[in-house]
C-alpha cells in the first residue's frame, strides 16, 4: 500500500487502484511539508491569481482558436477544483493510481489533476498546430 492512504480498491488488479489519500502539498505531495504561510501563498494564492487571469485573457482574447480554448478551461476547470478544495477542506483528495508492471507508474492523482493535465496537453498542440499553418501561410 502506498504511505498515506487511507482506503485501497483494486479496480483492475494492481494496474489500476483507487486509493484515498490526503494531500497538503502539490503535485504528488510537494510543498506539503513548508510552513502554513508558505503554502497558503504558494498553493492558495499564486494559483487563484493565476485562475483569475486566464480567465481574464480568455474573455479579453477574441483569437483564441477552439483547441486552445478548450485547453484553456479544462485548466481553469481542474485549477478551480483544486483551489476550491483547498479553501473548503484545507487540502485535496487524491485517489486514482495507475502502475503497468515497471513501464509506466503514476504518482496518486484526482479528476482535477487530469483536466489540467489535458488542458496543457491540447495547448500543446495547439501551438503546434498553430505554427505549422503560419509557416505555411509565410
Amino acid at each position: 500500500m502506498i504511505k498515506g492512504g487511507k482506503g485501497q480498491i483494486n479496480v483492475i488488479q494492481d494496474y489500476f487502484q483507487l486509493i484515498w489519500v490526503e494531500n497538503k502539498g502539490a503535485f504528488l505531495g510537494m510543498g506539503s511539508d513548508m510552513n502554513p504561510t508558505l503554502r497558503l501563498i504558494f498553493l492558495l494564492v499564486l494559483p487563484t491569481l493565476v485562475l483569475v487571469y486566464v480567465l481574464y485573457y480568455i474573455l479579453k482574447t477574441k483569437e483564441l482558436d477552439r483547441l486552445s480554448l478548450i485547453a484553456f478551461c479544462c485548466i481553469v476547470g481542474g485549477g478551480v477544483a483544486n483551489v476550491f478544495d483547498r479553501i473548503v477542506f484545507g487540502q485535496v483528495t487524491d485517489f486514482f493510481y495507475i502502475n503497468l508492471g515497471g513501464i509506466f507508474r503514476t504518482g496518486i492523482f484526482n479528476v482535477a489533476d487530469m483536466s489540467v493535465t489535458a488542458g496543457m496537453i491540447l495547448l500543446l498542440f495547439s501551438g503546434i498546430f498553430s505554427n505549422k499553418k503560419k509557416e505555411k501561410i509565410a
